[in-house]
C-alpha cells in the first residue's frame, strides 16, 4: 500500500521535525523543508528512513516564490504524490515595533505569510487530485486581534494567514481539499516563556511538541473539520 506524504516547511528542527516525526510513526512519507538548517534536515529524514519511512531533505526559501514551486514539484516528484503541507516556518524576531526595520518587516511577511502563500498554489493542483490538506502553524490568540507591540510583523503575517485559510478552506470544500490551523501558546521549548508559568497559563504548565502534534492528528483523521483555528494553549491568552 502506498503510503501519503507530507511536506512540512521548516521541518529540520523544533516543532517542525517533531510533527514529522509523528507523521512518519503514523504511516506517512515526510518531506522535509529546510533553509540553512542541512545537517539537521540530514539527520531527521535519516532518522525517518531508519523507521521505515521515505524521506527527503529539500532547501528552499518559503518566502521565494521560484523557491517555494520548486520545492513543491521536487516534493511531489520524489514522492509521486502530495496528500498535506504543513506551512509551518514562522519568523519570530520579538523587538518594539518602533525598533523593527523594513527588511525585519519584509523577512517576517515574506517567510510566513507569502511563503505559505507560494507554497499553497503550488500544492493546490497536486492536493485537490487527492483530496489533500492543508495545516498551518498559527499562534494562540491571534484570533481576537489584539496588539502586541513586540511582535507585531509576526502577529500581522499569522493573522493573515488565518484570513488565508479559511479562504482556502471555504473555496475547496468542494474539491476534497480542507484547510485548518493549529496555534500553540508558550512551549516548552518557546523563546519568550513566562517565569510565571501557573501565573500566566490556566493550565498550570507550558504546552509539549506532543500536545501540538495530537492536534494535527485530530485534524488528520476529521474528514468534516476545515476552515477552523485549533489554539492548543492551555487557556493562554483567553
Amino acid at each position: 500500500m502506498t503510503r501519503p506524504v507530507a511536506l512540512v516547511t521548516g521541518g529540520a528542527k523544533r516543532l517542525g521535525a517533531h510533527l514529522c516525526r509523528c507523521l512518519a510513526a503514523d504511516g506517512w512519507d515526510v518531506a522535509v523543508n529546510y533553509l540553512r538548517s542541512e545537517a539537521e534536515a540530514e539527520a531527521l529524514v535519516a532518522e525517518l528512513e531508519g523507521a521505515g519511512a521515505r524521506a527527503w531533505a529539500i532547501q528552499a526559501d518559503v518566502g521565494v516564490q521560484a523557491e517555494a514551486a520548486s520545492l513543491v514539484s521536487e516534493a511531489a516528484e520524489r514522492a509521486g504524490r502530495l496528500d498535506l503541507l504543513v506551512n509551518n516556518v514562522g519568523i519570530y524576531e520579538p523587538k518594539a515595533l518602533s525598533a523593527v526595520t523594513p527588511d525585519d518587516w519584509d523577512r517576517a511577511i515574506q517567510a510566513n505569510l507569502s511563503g505559505s502563500f507560494y507554497c499553497i498554489h503550488a500544492a493546490l493542483p497536486l492536493l485537490k487530485e487527492r483530496g489533500g490538506q492543508v495545516i498551518t502553524i498559527g499562534y494562540a490568540g491571534l484570533d481576537a486581534l489584539t496588539a502586541n507591540p513586540e511582535a507585531t510583523a509576526y502577529q500581522v503575517s499569522k493573522v493573515g494567514m488565518l484570513v488565508l485559510t479559511k479562504a482556502l478552506a471555504k473555496e475547496c470544500a468542494a474539491d476534497g481539499v480542507r484547510a485548518n490551523m493549529i496555534s500553540p501558546g508558550q512551549l516548552a521549548n518557546s523563546v519568550d516563556l513566562p517565569e510565571d508559568l501557573p501565573g500566566t497559563i490556566p493550565a498550570g504548565r507550558a504546552g509539549t511538541l506532543d500536545d501540538i502534534a495530537g492536534a494535527m492528528r485530530y485534524l488528520l483523521a476529521s474528514g468534516y473539520v476545515t476552515g477552523v483555528n485549533i489554539d492548543v494553549a492551555g487557556g493562554y491568552r483567553l
